[in-house]
């Protein structure tokens, strides 16, 4: 077979794969792609789509916002078909390869046309390519293991999520200013699908010391429909993936509501004025006049905390925090995400209170999200993250990609659950039933509950772990 030449099974060794940094430069290339373009879609759809003609759509605001959540919603529901092809037909690597040039397409297809047919083209293939790719790049980073180094595995997908944030971070700082500053919009559209070819490029690059674990075909259905398959699925899904779902029914929010209230504060970030005649305030006058700063951000731009603080909580949290809790008692990845959901409880508790004062007439200054930004970060990085590695682990060997796409699809049900929750307290007269704080509250008691429930749940819990086999062959130091 042509597949024969690439490795078909993880050699012994101590160390991390090679495989790994083609791997990560690919996520962060890839992220970088998705993210920069996604930054700009709001405002792509508003101000430069072209209806059938070639003239200004003009659409609404609230049409953008469908769009755009359908878009969304299209990008985590795809993981699904993409698990079904690689773990039936092609397998991770192929399937990873074929539809990063179907993405690729897509960012073609927009730039050349904005029209409607060239978007609705654009978006479909940018959301399949995004899609179908997401559970085999992180199912395949687990794949790069063995029994001889699985100690690593969870350094590797630290070091994965971490090259997610890098792209994510550049792209909003990146992508919006670019958008702003050239009047043609394919500049910002193309710049993206150039990340995508890179990133394309690379997985390429990286075949060769890369694992490639063949599709399992009727081995993968019978192991999906078989009583041990059906109850991992089960297992998963009740005991981990829909409470996790609740945690991203509050993250995601960061990109809506937390918006919508940044536009009512304060959002003088930085502020300072030192007298060029002191010592310092000269040195900082010669650096671009750095002694006299107002930087004033705008509401969405918000969003690039969250990126600044997992590159930060990563590493502080894996070398500092994680082995000062293991001398007290073993933090397993069950474990973090339980300490997780009640980290991330002060996350909607400090914009209940924002909202509040934002009622009795004042005007808070943003610090106050950035400090809700730091709690649901910690989160993020103590429930996303262990959830990614302890899914992959309970899945069976065959079905790795397939239980990566689940794990996928609890964050399009949280969203799912905030557009029911949004749509249920909407009033005839135009009032809502959570009004205010409220709102604020309800989600934070809400997350409440779910991590009691969880601890109390999880402990009837059983399951088994799965590494990848071993080639045949001594260890390498």
């Amino acid at each position: 077979m042509a597949e024969s030449k690439y490795l078909r099974a993880p050699v012994p060794s101590k160390k991390m794969p090679p495989s790994i940094p083609y791997i990560m430069i690919n996520e962060a290339t890839e992220r970088y792609a998705f993210y920069a373009f996604d930054a700009i879609l709001a405002l792509f759809l508003i101000n430069n789509l072209l209806n059938w003609e070639g003239n200004p759509a003009n659409i609404s605001e609230e049409k953008a916002i469908e769009w755009k959540h359908y878009f969304k919603a299209a990008v985590y529901f795809t993981p699904l078909i993409g698990s079904l092809i690689s773990d039936l037909f092609l397998g991770k690597y192929r399937t990873i390869i074929a539809f990063s040039v179907v993405y690729c397409l897509g960012f073609l297809a927009i730039t050349i046309d904005q029209t409607y047919l060239g978007t609705m083209i654009g978006l479909s293939l940018i959301a399949l390519g995004s899609g179908i790719i997401k559970p085999c790049l992180s199912a395949n980073v687990g794949d790069q293991f063995g029994k001889s180094n699985q100690n690593l595995i969870t350094k590797a997908y630290n070091i994965f999520y971490w090259a997610v944030n890098v792209g994510a971070f550049f792209s909003m700082a990146i992508s919006p200013w670019i958008y702003d500053k050239y009047e043609d919009v394919r500049i910002a559209l193309g710049i993206p699908g150039i990340f995508m070819i890179l990133a394309t490029v690379t997985y390429w690059l990286g075949r060769k010391s890369m694992v490639h674990i063949p599709p399992k075909g009727k081995v993968f259905l019978k192991d999906l429909l078989s009583k041990e398959g059906l109850l991992v699925i089960v297992n998963l899904s009740l005991f981990l993936f829909i409470f996790v779902a609740v945690f991203w029914s509050l993250f995601d929010q960061t990109t809506s509501k937390w918006v919508y209230q940044a536009e009512k504060m304060n959002l003088m970030f930085l502020k300072w004025n030192i007298s060029d005649k002191t010592f310092i305030g000269s040195i900082l006058s010669k650096l671009w006049g750095l002694n006299q700063v107002e930087w004033k951000i705008l509401p969405a731009q918000m969003q690039a905390a969250n990126c600044i603080l997992v590159l930060i909580t990563i590493p502080l949290f894996a070398y500092i925090v994680y082995p000062l809790i293991n001398k007290f008692f073993r933090l397993t990845p069950i474990r973090k995400i339980a300490i997780g959901f009640f980290i991330a409880l002060p996350s909607f508790a400090i914009p209940a209170m924002v909202e509040k004062w934002v009622q009795e007439g004042m005007q808070p200054t943003i610090w106050w999200q950035m400090l809700a930004y730091c709690f649901i970060t910690a989160g993020e990085v103590m429930i996303s993250i262990p959830a990614l590695e302890f899914a992959y682990t309970q899945a069976p060997k065959s079905m790795k990609s397939f239980i990566s796409s689940l794990n996928l699809l609890s964050i399009s049900l949280g969203n799912l659950f905030v557009s029911f929750v949004n749509k249920f307290i909407q009033n005839p007269d135009g009032t809502v039933k959570l009004k205010g704080p409220s709102y604020y509250w309800f989600f934070t008691i809400l997350l409440l509950g779910t991590g009691i429930i969880f601890c109390f749940v999880v402990q009837f819990y059983r399951g088994k772990t799965y590494i990848q086999d071993e080639v045949n062959g001594e260890s390498s130091a």
